[in-house]
């Protein structure tokens, strides 16, 4: 079963269609206990990181996101969600993430006259092979709408994109991986990787 995180933010209508598209029932996740019975866990995200922090502090999420990852269970962090699996981000004045990937989330900066928030299709180039892109072919281009990077190192950076200067747009470490783009926006690669994710063990 397919759990998707709902604080409120994000195109939660969106991801559950990609994934009911699939021929999975997403259900939506509230309350802590409900991730229990999920064999894979989303968390999307479109909004202020500071907002999104403190709704997932106050619903008890947070914690329990926690466990599931270092359970080893899969977990997928879109857009606003991948930049929440770091350790804290500076947007809206600083807060913490989930601290499930070591790294921050600071302001793009793109440099030159390239604008932020950086919209539109662009490239990811992996660093290495991961389950998550086994059906999806090199370079491919996925939607990006964001104004924040994770700033992730070592093999923690699974995937970059170039918006004048070089940026993560994927991370992965054990079962949780992370996307700054937007599969339920990126057509028939985005649905491929989504299919990838719902299928995998979480072992790599």
């Amino acid at each position: 079963m397919i759990g998707i995180i709902d604080i409120d933010m994000g195109n939660l209508r969106s991801v559950a269609k990609a994934v009911w598209s699939l021929g999975l029932d997403p259900v939506m996740v509230r309350d802590p206990a409900a991730l229990a019975d999920t064999s894979h866990c989303i968390l999307p995200g479109v909004g202020m990181f500071r907002t999104a922090s403190d709704r997932l502090v106050a619903s008890g999420l947070r914690d329990a996101l926690r466990d599931y990852a270092f359970d080893g269970r899969p977990l997928l962090g879109i857009c606003l969600g991948m930049q929440l699996l770091a350790d804290d981000g500076d947007e809206g004045g600083g807060s913490p993430g989930l601290g499930v990937i070591p790294g921050r989330v600071t302001r793009l900066e793109p440099g030159g006259e390239l604008r932020v928030p950086h919209v539109g299709w662009n490239t990811v180039a992996l660093r290495r092979a991961h389950p998550l892109f086994a059906a999806v072919l090199p370079k491919r281009d996925f939607y990006f709408v964001h104004s924040f990077a994770f700033r992730a190192g070592g093999d923690d950076v699974l995937g970059e994109t170039e918006h004048g200067a070089t940026f993560t747009s994927v991370v992965a470490r054990a079962s949780t991986v992370g996307v700054q783009f937007h599969p339920e926006k990126s057509q028939a690669n985005g649905l491929r990787l989504l299919e990838s994710f719902c299928a995998w063990d979480g072992s790599c």
